[in-house]
């Protein structure tokens, strides 16, 4: 049909480019003029009793439809729509108007039943779906589908005296790619149809003034086909079927870009949202709110240069032969006259403006489970909107309302809703602050809903998540981050039931690596009980005797291991270690003070022979660190490692334990005579052992940072008895020389030629070799 009322003899078939402005005003345009008595739409009919909510003053796109299966919520699907999507224009035309508006795609209760498995049609080739817009751009000679539809739909209005021309070419065009592709490879849209058309068929009996139909484009060949209605019962009889419900959620153009419930993505939400919107000279205001945005970061940029990026972006249009400038030559004359040529400040337009970070909203009566409510009712109380873009936000605790913000947040991520990730404290590191990077995503809103099932609001259903956890926990240290988790998020009922699962699996584990993970997470976590207000005596009874057990255990662990064994139980070491010192001077069960216990302990491992180097150095160094063990006797004990009798790999590793980590490279900066004797040992290295211990020792100096390492290197450089020098230096400890050594730079000299080639043969390669190695 051409224009006036709806023609009764057959449906008014209107196929769009799913999110695409040009379609959403061509469907505007043909429903203000056909004027039909009701609107089909795709997607799924259990939608139809949210319609009346898209007339909500707090509804605002971007929105979805969310359908999840009652029984299994973490089975979900999307149909995502925004301001410029057809399918929203015609919703909010039907509401205006009081037409009725339905949905005619197949239930979501069977898509959801299906599954993510595609049944593909036989002799569909490599089964990728085919894309028409992609089709129809390369027969058209275009490298690129979203400037061919730009070209052909976006910058050509809706139809000069007829606003239906534009669907029946486009409907004529996607006939001949069904006559050469049949359904694209997937049989599922085959199923769909058959479902749609049933739909109209009854439509049209229901409705006397003709409907109008708005769907994908590629589904009108089919739609306009004429099939029989046994024909189509069939090819839905014995669909699967799953109880489901559906609600409106809010949405981001973000996620506009990627594939949803209607099998379509965009890349620039952002800009076909400001084509749908701009009332006229849409380049002029895209270029003028370019502009804007980089003046906000400081960058100069004055009414010439949009003046100037506007006349650049129509000569590109001309000269590419396009009707009107489109994203590309925007985006070209921007990074030409406003960015200086630099991607840069280009990237930050793509991000802030091409695709955009707009949340949109859903009002209140839209049907939540119960768990979504009360989260909504908390982030109303807390002042904790929901936001699209990433932002920090700093908690101190002492506060209630921050507290309280930093107990939802905990909580939440114990369900698995990740709305908040903690990071970083900037202004120090004390337990009464906190640091959160927060961004709600709209998957967000089905991980509520699986949560859900926990419970009805979020204290109860994380008490729930919790005990469940603890009682599946499959080791140790799972337990112990539940009890820390329990008590960051303040939930004094699940508690009890995690120590108890505690208590049990750590009296049972004999493992010592097992206990040595599990300890500093459950020394952390008293150390929250003064500022949460939590009582944590039971949890320190049972550290103090997790820490003896591991006391007890580590030396006989240490004993005959290899060596990736010998570096993990390192780091089980620095664990113990810092937990102990969080501890302070606990008392242990029945042998004194924690600290002196394990302080005897690091000695027991410093001293004994088959315990790795790596572990002996890091135990000697720990005693140092904690003023236990006299510079000069760490002097002694290095010295005595690195004689010649040791074999070169455990000198290295212990040379690794000792000086290897935080504040390894500072000890052998304010202590020549360790530097020394490093120094000597490793001149000293046999040469068929040197390559066996240079990438351990590699790893080791690599770890410093960049100054300590320099500083490390002017030390070695200048010697002894150069200005400066320390005592311990002028000594005459091996190793250092008041001149540099020519012999040895002599014998490098036949490599280096060797690796410069014929040219580095100079006569001044010798003494510039000389000048560095000294």
């Amino acid at each position: 049909m051409s224009g006036g009322k709806a023609d009764t003899a057959g449906p008014l078939l209107l196929g769009v480019r799913h999110h695409g402005p040009g379609s959403a005003r061509a469907v505007r345009a043909v429903l203000e003029e056909a004027r039909p008595s009701a609107v089909l739409i795709e997607g799924p009919p259990e939608a139809d009793a949210l319609v009346p909510l898209a007339a909500e003053e707090d509804m605002r796109p971007p929105v979805a439809l969310l359908a999840h299966a009652v029984d299994e919520p973490g089975r979900s699907a999307f149909w995502p729509l925004a301001g410029f999507s057809p399918e929203w224009v015609a919703v909010r035309w039907a509401l205006e108007y009081k037409v009725p508006a339905r949905f005619i795609d197949l239930p979501a209760a069977h898509t959801l039943a299906w599954g993510s498995e595609e049944d593909r049609e036989p002799g569909a080739g490599d089964g990728v779906r085919v894309d028409p817009l992609r089709v129809l751009a390369e027969a058209a000679g275009y490298d690129d589908a979203e400037r061919w539809w730009e070209d052909v739909v976006e910058h050509r209005g809706v139809g000069a005296g007829d606003p239906v021309a534009p669907f029946t070419a486009l409907e004529e065009a996607m006939t001949a790619l069904r006559e050469e592709y049949g359904s694209g490879g997937h049989r599922r849209d085959l199923v769909r149809e058959a479902h749609m058309r049933l739909r109209i068929r009854a439509a049209q009996r229901e409705f006397e003034g003709g409907v109008a139909v708005v769907c994908g484009a590629w589904h009108v060949p089919a739609l306009r086909r004429k099939a029989t209605v046994a024909a189509d019962r069939a090819l839905l009889k014995g669909l699967p079927k799953v109880k489901a419900d559906m609600t409106w959620v809010p949405w981001t153009h973000r996620r506009l870009s990627r594939t949803s419930g209607y099998g379509a993505g965009i890349d620039s939400p952002g800009w076909y949202e400001h084509l749908f919107d701009a009332p006229d000279r849409p380049v002029e205001r895209w270029l003028t709110k370019v502009a804007g945005l980089l003046r906000a970061e400081d960058r100069i940029v004055s009414s010439a240069h949009v003046i100037e990026a506007v006349r650049l972006a129509e000569t590109l249009a001309a000269l590419r032969g396009r009707p009107l400038p489109g994203l590309g030559e925007t985006t070209d004359a921007a990074r030409a006259v406003m960015c200086e040529g630099s991607d840069v400040p280009l990237a930050l337009v793509h991000d802030r403006l091409v695709v955009g970070d707009v949340l949109g909203e859903v009002p209140a009566s839209a049907p939540a489970v119960p768990l979504q409510r009360d989260l909504a009712r908390i982030q109303r109380r807390l002042r904790l909107k929901p936001e699209a873009g990433e932002r920090e936000l700093e908690l101190d605790l002492r506060k209630e309302t921050d507290a309280e913000r930093g107990r939802l947040l905990h909580r939440l991520r114990l369900l698995g809703i990740g709305w908040g990730e903690p990071a970083a404290a900037r202004g120090g590191t004390g337990t009464f602050r906190e640091t959160w990077r927060l961004r709600w995503e709209p998957e967000l809103s089905v991980r509520v809903a699986e949560a859900g099932v926990w419970g009805t609001t979020v204290l109860a259903a994380a008490t729930a998540k919790a005990e469940a956890d603890a009682v599946g926990a499959r080791g140790l240290a799972e337990v112990t981050g539940l009890a820390e988790h329990c008590l960051l998020a303040a939930l004094p009922e699940a508690l009890p039931t995690v120590m108890r699962i505690l208590t049990d699996r750590a009296a049972l584990d004999t493992d010592v690596g097992h206990l040595a993970r599990a300890l500093p997470a459950l020394v952390r976590s008293l150390r929250y009980g003064d500022v949460r207000g939590t009582d944590t005596a039971a949890l320190a009874e049972v550290a103090a005797g997790l820490a003896e057990r591991v006391f007890v255990g580590l030396p006989p662990a240490c004993a005959a291991l290899d060596a990736d064994a010998a570096d993990e139980m390192r780091r089980h070491v620095d664990a113990v270690h810092g937990a102990v010192g969080l501890l302070g001077d606990a008392p242990a069960p029945g042998h004194g003070k924690l600290r002196a216990r394990w302080q005897s302990v690091l000695r027991t491992l410093s001293a004994r022979d088959t315990v790795p180097g790596v572990i002996r150095g890091r135990s000697v160094r720990l005693l140092l660190d904690d003023g236990e063990l006299a510079q000069d006797e760490a002097g002694r004990l290095m010295g005595l490692v690195l004689s010649p009798g040791t074999p070169p790999a455990d000198a290295a590793a212990w040379i690794e334990g000792f000086v290897g980590g935080s504040g390894g490279g500072l000890l052998l900066v304010h202590d020549e005579r360790l530097l020394g004797l490093v120094d000597a040992w490793l001149t000293g290295v046999p040469a068929e052992a040197f390559t066996d211990v240079l990438p351990l020792l590699r790893r080791t100096f690599s770890a410093y940072e960049a100054g300590v390492r320099r500083t490390l290197g002017e030390l070695v450089r200048r010697g002894p008895g150069a200005p400066g020098g320390t005592a311990a230096a002028v000594s005459g400890v091996p190793g250092f020389a008041p001149d540099p050594d020519t012999a040895r730079a002599d014998a490098v000299l036949p490599v280096l030629r060797l690796l410069l080639g014929p040219d580095g043969e100079d006569e001044g390669a010798h003494d510039g070799l000389v000048e560095a190695t000294g």
